[in-house]
């Protein structure tokens, strides 16, 4: 578990590499529908959780196909070929490039990168011709926050160190079959409004369905390395769950049941997680990953880059394929001068919120993007779709 520390960060104007997916024209290559729907009045954000207003099964099979020509099969008509090790200790898939996967943290935006991920193991499937083809075989790193953090130790947790417990169609099944017990009929910060800090009635739900997912599997028992990401109200700080930390001792080795908790610990919706390692060494008490790292693409790059232990082969990001899912931006909120010029404190919590995140995670975005620099078209690919989501946490 790693102790984060912010550092300043280098910054030129630049587009980053993103595949943004519009409603374009009746041309057959849409990927969103965007609503109709207007906010008329102040409190139009504040309004009940809904199913995301979008054909999710059209859009999640359009970001497959993104990730089909430009990341996993893009380079020939070769069958592909799972990620394995060379020497013992040591990662380096068959291609010469370690893959990286992250998913940022959403909340119920979670359902488009869960559906990607699905359409993207069932190709996997077709094209190896191996029915039991998983995700963790394609991908050497992955890391998540939020339910990003959910899907990654749900895709890479393992009870016999061999294969996955959850196949990739589980993850965003587990979001839908959950959400009403997670997060209740109403909306979440109209919740919070009306009840304060009182008001985290999905806690035990939520500590229910981890025991029952992962029951007492900790770090270790995932099959590649992953970075999940809390936020450490004790410490006041950044904190990153590693694998390879938990390998090293005991004291960085955690539940992966309570790891899960901590990452999507949503303040106002969750309560925080007093939580210990199997050790009971190290302890946190944690609330979201989001707040701290809701775009993870960053910290899985520097972890591949500065583990030489199980990445020797590693020389710079010209060795990475990096896959990075966002969890969508908004098109059906507005935020005209007129409007919110009268807007008071309750108004701006559920916009506040979604800015910060998608700031964050877009910043992040840019710096890989700029870093990545002239192999940036060829190895990193953001998913990040525009779309309607309307009443989405």
């Amino acid at each position: 578990m790693h102790r984060v520390r912010n550092k300043p960060v280098k910054s030129t104007a630049t587009a980053s590499v993103k595949h943004l997916i519009k409603q374009r024209g009746g041309d057959g290559a849409t990927a969103a529908s965007k609503s109709a729907n207007d906010y008329n009045n102040n409190d139009s954000l504040l309004t009940d959780m809904q199913e995301p207003s979008i054909d999710t099964d059209k859009l999640s099979y359009e970001i497959f196909s993104i990730l089909e020509s430009k990341f996993l099969f893009g380079y020939d008509d070769s069958k592909p070929e799972p990620a394995n090790s060379v020497v013992a200790g040591s990662i380096k898939n068959q291609r010469g490039k370690i893959c990286i996967l992250s998913i940022d943290g959403g909340g119920m935006r979670g359902i488009l990168p869960g559906k990607a991920l699905a359409y993207l193991e069932h190709a996997l499937k077709s094209k190896s011709g191996d029915p039991n083809a998983r995700i963790a075989d394609y991908f050497d790193v992955a890391a998540g926050s939020g339910i990003g953090g959910i899907y990654t130790a749900m895709l890479f947790g393992s009870r016999d160190g061999n294969r996955p417990i959850f196949k990739a169609d589980d993850t965003w099944q587990f979001l839908t079959r959950n959400a009403k017990g997670l997060y209740g009929g109403a909306g979440i910060l109209k919740r919070v409004l009306r009840t304060g800090s009182g008001c985290c009635s999905g806690t035990a739900k939520l500590k229910k369905v981890m025991k029952e997912s992962f029951s007492e599997l900790t770090l270790k028992d995932t099959l590649k390395p992953v970075l999940i990401p809390c936020y450490d109200l004790k410490s006041s700080g950044p904190f990153l769950f590693s694998r390879a930390d938990a390998l090293e001792t005991d004291g960085y080795d955690f539940r992966l049941s309570e790891v899960c908790r901590a990452t999507w610990a949503e303040p106002g919706v969750f309560e925080p997680v007093e939580m210990k390692s199997v050790d009971g060494q190290t302890k946190c008490v944690a609330v979201g990953g989001g707040l701290a790292m809701s775009n993870p693409t960053a910290a899985a790059i520097t972890h591949v880059l500065h583990n030489k232990q199980e990445f020797p082969f590693v020389r710079g990001v010209e060795d990475l394929l990096v896959l990075s899912l966002g969890m969508g931006q908004l098109l059906d909120v507005s935020y005209e001068y007129d409007r919110i010029i009268k807007w008071k404190a309750k108004h701006w919590a559920r916009p506040a919120a979604l800015i910060s995140n998608d700031g964050a995670a877009d910043t992040v975005d840019q710096a890989v993007a700029m870093a990545f620099g002239h192999c940036r078209s060829s190895n990193y690919v953001r998913i990040q779709v525009w779309a309607t989501l309307q009443n989405c946490i």
